[in-house]
């Protein structure tokens, strides 16, 4: 069998926030920059990237996750901006005010408990936030970089965190296609 490209993560479901993301991948579209949003149905926080992992390997680290513990919390999104650089955007991401050291501990956790299974090595430190959209071309970048900085200082609200998932993601030409595995109950 093939390899299987996952991810854990913690799904940004909140109605209301929800909404709040969406009106501002609207108002981004509309100065015309070759953005490729985020499906409102794919809102994540990824703990830990696995890369493409053979099947066996996701099976230990579904039997490694399932025995995660952790803490219920919430999480309020607050600002816009873009890696690398406001100035230079090639990913539009929504910050995290509240949560901060509960997403870095449970990410640390998941860590522990996957990381050796994982194909993909994180070269970085992990900075949470949430991916609204990856620009494509530099068409109406000054715009774009106008209408970040417009927004920098945009809420969203508040999204309790009460499960992390691991799940498989499947690329296609209209965008990738999230299932989750295995879904871990926070307490």
């Amino acid at each position: 069998m093939s390899s299987i490209r996952a991810f854990v993560a913690v799904d940004i479901d909140e109605g209301d926030v929800v909404e709040r993301v969406v009106d501002v991948q609207r108002t981004i579209a509309k100065v015309g920059a070759d953005v490729k949003f985020v499906e409102p149905n794919n809102l994540h926080i990824t703990l830990r990237f696995m890369g493409e992992i053979s099947p066996r390997n996701l099976d230990l680290a579904k039997k490694a996750l399932s025995g995660l513990r952790y803490q219920r919390f919430r999480v309020r999104l607050t600002g816009l901006g873009a890696f690398p650089s406001v100035s230079s955007p090639r990913v539009l991401w929504i910050g995290i005010s509240e949560g901060v050291e509960q997403l870095r501990e449970l990410r640390g956790l998941v860590e522990g408990a996957v990381g050796r299974y994982a194909a993909h090595r994180e070269e970085r430190e992990f900075s949470p936030h949430l991916t609204i959209g990856r620009v494509r071309g530099p068409g109406n970048r000054n715009r774009l970089v106008d209408v970040l900085r417009q927004l920098a200082g945009a809420e969203f609200g508040v999204q309790p965190i009460d499960s992390v998932k691991l799940k498989r993601s499947t690329l296609t030409p209209r965008g990738p296609i999230y299932e989750d595995i295995l879904v871990v109950r926070l307490e």
